[in-house]
């Protein structure tokens, strides 16, 4: 199945890299907002809280889920092409990869259902907690693009 992309590959992967960005700008917006949501919560502003269920959606359904569709979808096509499923050599770097776009794929679930819980008026995280929990995008994505520009194994 190697090289079946042929002469796309290289507008494939361009396609990958622009949902990408539009995926790991929404991984950075939403967790911000489930801040700013339990914030308004826990000063008792029900109006702003509202408004902040009704961004929550808008994300995830416009943005968030939509890019991550398209990164997955192109992602395989891209290691598809690479050999992955042929036993292609020197991979090593594609398979850790793909484990952490599986840990964002996992973040990114977890964060939707957290701003459901929100959106119910049930936050079950200190402030501090879910602030930390913001970090974990950049460091996936930190060490992706090393992975993919050094492949160093």
């Amino acid at each position: 199945m190697s090289g079946f992309l042929g002469g796309t590959y290289d507008w494939v992967k361009a396609a990958h890299l622009i949902f990408v960005i539009f995926w790991m700008a929404g991984l950075f917006m939403l967790p911000r907002y489930l801040v700013y949501h339990q914030e308004a919560l826990a000063a008792g502003n029900t109006t702003e809280a509202a408004n902040w269920v009704e961004r929550e959606s808008k994300i995830r359904h416009i943005i968030l889920t939509p890019a991550m569709i398209v990164v997955w979808v192109l992602g395989i096509a891209l290691a598809l092409n690479l050999g992955l499923a042929d036993g292609a050599p020197g991979l090593g770097w594609l398979h850790l990869k793909l484990v952490l776009v599986l840990v964002l794929s996992g973040y990114h679930g977890w964060a939707v259902g957290y701003a459901k819980k929100l959106a119910a008026g049930k936050p079950t995280l200190a402030g501090k907690q879910l602030r930390m929990l913001n970090e974990v995008p950049a460091l996936a994505v930190t060490l992706i693009v090393v992975l993919v520009i050094v492949k160093p194994f």
